[in-house]
């Protein structure tokens, strides 16, 4: 970032990225496709833009003169229930509030969500929350250089307040009810997700924690990160003995279908022993046979923690939990 106090200027970023400043003008204002200018060309002002700060000091300048009540957000998938409560509940809780929403879909693209959140800034928000953001913190990066709000939704992140749910604690609660369904002390696995993802990591923590607290002997290969993807989770489970386990913690609605399909290729009589229940909440999944509950996110809850911090002058960059709640 440069913090020399002389603005910088697009015959400035011209000159750092070797191209015209008409050039830089069409990158910036998002018409470089159709003024033909190269991928190429168009990355590297991006970049050099994003190094000195340029858009970003005129929005900062913009918001020291009058701030805008437009919030944005920016969230993962459309197609999953969870995100899809969250954006629904966003828009109406901000226009309770005074705020005008605006919600753009990033699918999972860490650099579609940097794109988004520049965009965004550069339609003047007066904030900006980052759902399930694959990299948080960058997100935060540009937003505190212009000046601008953000908070971290769902992930959590160092550089803005997050609020999430108690990944943790819902795991150990959903784990413990499945144990208290099962037919014997047949061991229990865990399904679906990237172990490295927080939220997944949190829920393998819990599980683990429930299952050694009841004595459960997980099997080696009891914890099976294989992606959220109905089709990776069919294939996975292919590979596992139905006879030689008496439950199933799925961690999310995505993966459910994976696990129905497999169960269906399973003899009635060996399906109808195994018990399952699911991170995340979906009203027809909660009604099929051997679903003994599911974990709902709160989402109310959070969003309300959302726009208390929206209103504080200086919020800390902590991580609020909240509490999820279980569906029998």
């Amino acid at each position: 970032m440069n913090n020399s106090s002389k603005r910088t200027t697009i015959y400035d970023i011209a000159v750092l990225a070797g191209a015209s400043p008409s050039a830089v003008s069409a990158v910036l204002n998002g018409s470089w496709k159709k003024r033909r200018i190269s991928p190429k060309t168009a990355e590297r002002v991006s970049k050099v833009a994003e190094e000195q700060g340029y858009s970003l000091n005129i929005q900062a300048s913009m918001l020291r003169r009058e701030r805008s009540n437009i919030v944005g957000m920016i969230v993962p998938k459309y197609d999953n229930r969870y995100f899809g409560e969250i954006a629904e509940k966003f828009e109406s809780r901000a226009r309770e509030n005074g705020y005008f929403p605006v919600v753009t879909c990033t699918q999972r693209d860490p650099e579609l969500e940097i794109a988004a959140a520049r965009e965004l800034l550069s339609h003047q928000v007066g904030a900006l929350i980052a759902t399930g953001a694959t990299d948080p913190d960058r997100v935060s990066d540009l937003c505190a250089a212009a000046g601008v709000k953000s908070i971290n939704l769902d992930l959590p992140g160092t550089k803005a307040p997050s609020v999430i749910s108690d990944n943790h604690a819902g795991a150990l609660e959903l784990t413990r009810r499945i144990l208290d369904q099962m037919n014997g002390n047949a061991p229990l696995i865990f399904v679906g997700g990237r172990a490295e993802d927080h939220n997944t990591s949190a829920r393998i923590s819990g599980f683990r924690d429930a299952c050694s607290e009841r004595n459960n002997a997980l099997m080696d290969d009891g914890v099976i990160a294989c992606g959220y993807s109905p089709e990776k989770v069919e294939a996975a489970l292919a590979a596992v003995d139905p006879s030689s386990i008496g439950g199933i913690f799925v961690n999310s609605t995505i993966t459910l279908e994976g696990v129905v399909r497999w169960m269906r290729g399973l003899p009635a009589d060996l399906g109808a022993t195994i018990r399952y229940g699911c991170f995340d909440w979906d009203p027809f999944a909660a009604m099929l046979p051997g679903n003994i509950g599911m974990i709902r996110q709160d989402a109310d809850r959070m969003l309300e923690k959302t726009f208390e911090l929206l209103e504080e002058d200086t919020p800390s960059h902590d991580v609020t939990l909240v509490d999820c709640l279980f569906v029998p």
